[in-house]
């Protein structure tokens, strides 16, 4: 499944707005208010590479508030559920 981590800078007065119409946005998966060089990182989870065109600059960048988008595309995943199949030797 195709995962991109965006960053997105919204005018600070509307962040909250412009999370929760984000948070709403099909295929975004999480949205984060966060600290730092960015207000807002969302992951978005699509069925099909293509589907990220529709999800990120035709619904999340056209929603007023968003100043900026920064797109990073995942290639692996390594949460913990990942983490511990790749190390259980089957031993109890």
């Amino acid at each position: 499944m195709p995962t991109a981590i965006v960053h997105i800078d919204a005018d600070v007065a509307r962040i909250p707005e412009v999370a929760e119409q984000i948070a709403s946005t099909p295929g975004v998966a999480e949205v984060y208010s966060v600290t730092g060089d960015t207000d807002i990182v969302a992951l978005v989870r699509v069925k099909q590479h293509e589907d990220l065109a529709s999800v990120i600059p035709d619904a999340i960048g056209k929603i007023p508030g968003v100043k900026r988008l920064r797109t990073y595309l995942a290639f692996r995943e390594f949460s913990q559920g990942d983490l511990d199949a790749a190390y259980n030797l089957g031993l109890d």
